[in-house]
């Protein structure tokens, strides 16, 4: 669920936009719950029934809380009771069930996309947010070092993996975490994501863990870190040799006023410089949702705010498109330039370092 602070912020958006429109409902549609408000009305948590022994029921701060069978169907006779002519929706590409799609789209009323608009009134987290980002990038770090100590050459991937899933569950992740892997051969990753399975790593396996999380307060942060005990190839290697200039241009763009396209053309052109292009997205905003409005792209012409918080995740790879390198990290966008959110180096891990090892080598 959505911060209270967060979500009141948007409120106050959406009350500007309804004395303007007259017209305009939003209902919000995350999995597993609908909230559902108009004007001056206070917010209601709308759940199907059979949800009704899942959770907390006195955690949330929307207090309005109902169980209809069908909850589309609920909000359908609303938008007819209250004449409603258009339904504002955020996450019209989400999956919806069924049997609520099937009840709103006999409505007479129009659903329409409301993702940017409550993604940019949530983008730039307040105080009481930053706390919580700042919580769970702490909790993805100590994973990581969790996965720094368990890897070692002929244990397989999911087991190298386990330690920091361990960390991250213990720490108040719960199942909010998506784990995912970029890995192999000869010092080389291939340029497609899977989950961390029962293959045996080798000493010059190339291991990109994707970790991401999220804190107890719920919200989302990324990290990665190269892993190998053998030597890269020499592919990877002219990869490497760009990374560590690319990022911290992108940190230093990363500031009040600076268009989001700024930074992944930075970012694009040093790569390229160099003879490679950019395979994944380069970046996104994050928070309470692993993907927000605005992304890190070409045509993302939107001016970025201050304590706007970012996952900067730039694929390299090289001009067949099979072989890549990758790495992540979370930024909080300042006034005058970026702020990473991790304290680990950009380098190459082989599984001697601790934490205490690498802070001091700074």
């Amino acid at each position: 669920m959505w911060s209270e602070s967060s979500l009141r912020s948007f409120c106050q958006v959406r009350k500007k936009s309804i004395a303007v429109t007259k017209t305009f409902v939003p209902a919000c549609k995350p999995p597993g719950w609908t909230l559902s408000s108009y004007a001056a009305d206070e917010p209601t948590l709308v759940f199907p029934r059979e949800a009704r022994w899942i959770g907390d029921k006195k955690k949330p701060w929307v207090k309005d809380q109902v169980w209809p069978d069908v909850p589309g169907q609920w909000l359908r006779d609303r938008a007819v009771e209250r004449k409603w002519k258009r339904i504002g929706t955020f996450g019209m590409n989400f999956v919806m069930a069924v049997r609520d799609y099937r009840e709103l789209a006999q409505g007479s009323f129009e659903l329409v996309p409301f993702d940017q608009e409550f993604d940019m009134a949530r983008a730039v987290k307040s105080e009481e947010e930053l706390v919580e980002v700042r919580d769970a990038m702490d909790i993805v770090v100590d994973g990581f070092w969790a996965l720094i100590g368990g890897y070692r050459p002929g244990r397989t991937e999911a087991e190298i993996m386990a330690p920091a899933v361990e960390r991250f569950f213990a720490r108040g992740a719960g199942p909010r975490m998506m784990n995912i892997l970029l890995s192999g051969e000869h010092g080389e990753a291939n340029a497609y994501f899977k989950v961390p399975g029962h293959r045996k790593v080798s000493g010059d396996d190339l291991l990109l863990y994707s970790l991401e999380v999220t804190g107890a307060g719920g919200y989302w942060v990324e990290f990665s870190r190269a892993l190998i005990q053998g030597k890269p190839s020499a592919t990877t290697q002219k990869m490497a040799d760009a990374y560590p200039h690319a990022m911290e241009s992108a940190r230093k763009l990363m500031r009040h006023g600076e268009l989001a396209s700024t930074v992944h053309r930075t970012v694009a052109e040093i790569f390229a410089k160099h003879g490679f292009a950019l395979g994944h997205l380069s970046g996104h905003s994050i928070g309470m949702t692993m993907l927000e409005y605005p992304a890190i792209g070409a045509k993302s012409e939107v001016p970025l705010e201050e304590n706007m918080i970012f996952s900067l995740h730039p694929q390299v790879v090289d001009q067949d498109g099979k072989v890549c390198l990758y790495t992540q990290d979370t930024y909080r966008i300042g006034r005058t330039e970026g702020e990473c959110l991790a304290d680990v180096p950009w380098k190459f891990f082989n599984g001697g370092e601790t934490r205490e090892s690498v802070r001091n080598q700074k």
